[in-house]
């Protein structure tokens, strides 16, 4: 049985919509560090879900038990149905995890690594071999099927990570930064896989990522984190929206009067807020529509612009906007920096 019909028949034997359903989790370490702190949401069957944050927001720490690696310390959850308490062996037979950090075997091939997950998840040998070649087809690895695993390139060991955690053929597939420490082209490839194994295979996917562009481009929801708490929660474009709009950023010659009473009457013009004299942010709806109008509108009052630029919402801003600051690494924990070192020294070896 295939990847697709496997993951089929699981959804028609559950017919349930909420895949994790998550309320009021919280992680603390030695009774003073709040890892994560009262987390509730839940994850749509068949989605790409993720958490966006920077390192040390919580992401790792809430995967860790969500796949019954890390004991909450309050707060409940269940994962395909079945509570991540009570019901951890259930929780691991219907999920996939690809870690944060390589854990391939080097010394042993690309075949002989997939086969060795298949066995510690007690699939029979007259299945797993079939598995086995259908995976690495899936993530083009067959020609390297038989070479050390310390001969592959980063994109390679990545790949392989990927074909691990799909031998179980799980319904839910966890990708704990799954294009840490690769470059350009490879995490584009990565990103052709992860949207493959949605609209192909019908999987559902939880990642977690600090990478901007990732999340934009592959997620359905997005859970904004950061110190261990979700922040919000939307699509790419839902949370963009609710900036307000466009911003247009303005600048006039003349500064000897505020404008922006005038600007406000502008159509479409939400928000507007001087700067500095002679400098404007604006917020409007269809910034390019209405970037012109404003522009007539300070010409009749005799002012002349030097500079106008026009940009539409992105995360970064969400983020900004939400926490006061850009998402950036900063405040990570140093067991975290040595892991994420030794990852992308792999990747990019």
């Amino acid at each position: 049985m295939t990847i697709a019909q496997e993951i089929d028949m699981t959804k028609k034997d559950s017919g349930t919509q909420i895949i994790v359903d998550v309320h009021n989790l919280s992680k603390s370490f030695d009774g003073k560090i709040k890892a994560v702190d009262d987390v509730s949401f839940n994850v749509k069957d068949g989605e790409i879900f993720a958490f966006l944050g920077p390192n040390g927001a919580g992401k790792t720490t809430t995967i860790n038990m969500l796949t019954t690696l890390l004991k909450p310390t309050s707060g409940t959850a269940t994962v395909c149905g079945y509570d991540i308490l009570k019901d951890s062996n259930e929780v691991r037979r219907n999920i996939g995890v690809v870690p944060q950090e390589y854990t391939a075997d080097e010394e042993l091939t690309g075949y002989e690594n997939i086969m060795l997950c298949a066995d510690l998840y007690g699939i029979p040998r007259s299945v797993s071999k079939e598995r086995a070649e259908e995976l690495l087809k899936l993530v083009e690895l067959e020609a390297a099927k038989k070479r050390k695993v310390d001969t592959y390139s980063g994109g390679m060991r990545r790949r392989l990570e990927l074909a691990c955690g799909l031998i179980n053929h799980p319904r839910l597939l966890f990708l704990d930064e799954p294009t840490l420490g690769l470059d350009v082209q490879t995490r584009t490839a990565v990103w052709e896989y992860i949207r493959k194994l949605k609209d192909e295979f019908g999987m559902t996917l939880f990642m977690t990522t600090h990478y901007l562009e990732e999340a934009d481009s592959l997620c359905d929801t997005i859970a904004i984190i950061d110190n261990g708490k979700i922040i919000t929660i939307g699509t790419p474009k839902g949370l963009k929206d609710n900036l307000g709009g466009d911003i247009i950023e303005l600048g006039i010659v003349e500064t000897d009067q505020d404008l922006s009473e005038s600007i406000s009457k502008v159509s479409k013009v939400k928000e507007v807020k001087q700067v500095t004299p002679g400098e404007y942010r604006i917020k409007a709806e269809c910034g390019e529509e209405v970037a012109p109008l404003i522009i007539d509108e300070i010409r009749t009052k005799g002012y002349h612009v030097n500079r106008i630029s026009l940009t539409k919402p992105t995360l970064d801003q969400v983020y900004l906007e939400l926490t006061g600051k850009s998402l950036r690494e900063e405040n990570v924990d140093k067991m975290q920096v040595r892991m994420q070192s030794r990852t992308m020294r792999t990747a990019r070896s």
